[in-house]
């Protein structure tokens, strides 16, 4: 502890789910005159929900503040000296202090601390191409960025836009941009989109965002994006083709922002996040700890780490991370790496391994997909949902389990979350008693279907 003052300093890097998780939380467990908490925030929000801004775009949200858990003024009325539109460029970990500039004015100062939350987030993957940073080009990565985007819409005469990348947030974004009245193109260069699933379930996907009227171009690599004369995007071009632009969302992925952690010395993993223990504490750091999507985490399922940006994560390591700074103990066990996500009615959701997970890790796996309904069959708006699920050769071990469908599809796979955390097996998950009744569920949920058809194919195959 720094001498010079008579209570510890905690200081902490982003102000969003993670880092002010964390700074909550141990201001619940640690009043103002034992701890000092100090955060820094390079854009204008703090605690607000990133996964809902395709939402905000596309109508569905109608007000942007409705996206916001706290507002920086809520957090400094909990004693929390929070400072926005500063942005941290030096971490000293030698020195215990951080240097940090006001985004505004341009000028810096260092500020010490006695504990370090390094909750920096990760950043849109920009292609490295000519035209990538030209105006009408977007990531969309924070509330910044979606008001940037709402603004470019706004102000643009075109109808024209081009989705770079079919991930989670290019398909949200897709379907945001035809409710706005756009016609959208989906550039993707894998085969078929959502690259979390396995192709054969990505095809469904495929075929609900034709019907919705998007353009899906698979197996296109986008090589550069084209400016008018004025420097705005006007189109985007693959190895064979140019397409009109008015607008371009890149919806590539992301990586973990820790330019300040890799310059600091700091352990990161092969993906490029923080590397850190169970109680979120960066490895070889006493006084450090990480979390939110700069950090590589635990995959309980194939024991190797791993880079998994969600909120959820992001809002449990805050609370692990307060909880041990407050002189409490807890821990993060690892994730499953479960999502849901949808297309206009079209749920998708995923849990556990694909076949390419299971096959680079050296797992052999049997795959089963079956076919089935949301409520049972007779009962009125039944619909049709198709699950798939993969379990270890010989012992029967839930690897993953995806699931494409209409309502009441997508939340199924919690169940499959949890028979994954708990590591059952295909035989074990057929006993499972669910709750059943026409409206919900056939008398075989379809999760249990699947699993009595992976289990039947273990045993024949052992």
């Amino acid at each position: 502890m720094n001498l010079s003052r008579t209570r510890e300093r905690l200081v902490v890097i982003g102000g969003d789910a993670a880092g002010m998780s964390a700074a909550s939380q141990a201001r619940r467990l640690k009043g103002p005159g034992e701890l000092e908490i100090v955060a820094f925030e390079r854009g204008h929000f703090t605690s607000y929900s990133a996964c809902g801004i395709p939402y905000w775009v596309g109508g569905d949200v109608t007000d942007r503040d409705e996206l916001v858990v706290r507002t920086p003024e809520e957090h400094r009325a909990r004693d929390i000296d929070l400072r926005l539109r500063t942005e941290v460029t030096e971490i000293d970990p030698a020195g215990q202090r951080v240097r940090a500039r006001d985004v505004e004015s341009g000028e810096e100062s260092w500020t010490s601390y006695d504990k370090l939350v390094i909750a920096t987030g990760a950043r849109p993957i920009r292609p490295d191409m000519p035209g990538a940073d030209a105006a009408g080009v977007h990531g969309v990565q924070t509330l910044d960025d979606g008001q940037a985007l709402l603004d470019t819409l706004e102000g643009t005469r075109g109808r024209r836009a081009v989705v770079v990348g079919a991930g989670y947030i290019g398909v949200e974004m897709a379907e945001a941009l035809i409710k706005r009245g756009y016609e959208v193109t989906v550039v993707n260069r894998g085969s078929e989109p959502m690259s979390t699933l396995d192709p054969d379930m990505g095809r469904l996907v495929h075929e609900a965002m034709e019907g919705l009227g998007i353009t899906m171009v698979n197996d296109a690599e986008v090589t550069k994006i084209l400016t008018g004369d004025d420097g705005a995007v006007r189109a985007v071009v693959t190895d064979d083709r140019e397409y009109p632009a008015d607008v371009v969302v890149l919806g590539i992925g992301v990586r973990p922002e820790t330019a300040l952690a890799r310059a600091a010395g700091l352990p990161l993993g092969p993906h490029g996040g923080l590397l850190t223990d169970r109680s979120m504490r960066v490895r070889g750091h006493e006084n450090l700890w990480a979390g939110g999507d700069c950090v590589e985490v635990l995959d309980l399922v194939s024991g190797q780490e791993r880079h998994i940006p969600l909120g959820t994560h992001a809002n449990k390591h805050g609370q692990v991370i307060g909880t041990n700074i407050g002189g409490g103990y807890a821990t993060f066990p690892g994730v499953v790496g479960t999502a849901v996500s949808k297309v206009c009615d079209l749920e998708i959701a995923r849990t556990g391994l694909r076949e390419k997970d299971a096959r680079r890790v050296g797992l052999r796996f049997e795959s089963v997909t079956i076919e089935s309904t949301s409520r049972a069959g007779y009962y009125p708006n039944a619909s049709p949902m198709t699950v798939k699920m993969l379990a270890e050769h010989r012992t029967g071990r839930l690897l993953g389990v995806q699931i494409v469908g209409r309502e009441g599809a997508g939340k199924r796979v919690d169940i499959a979350a949890v028979a994954l955390t708990a590591g059952m097996t295909v035989e074990q998950m057929t006993a499972l008693d669910l709750g059943y009744a026409p409206p919900f569920s056939p008398v075989w949920d379809p999760v249990l279907v699947a699993a009595r058809k992976a289990a039947a194919k273990v045993r024949s195959t052992s």
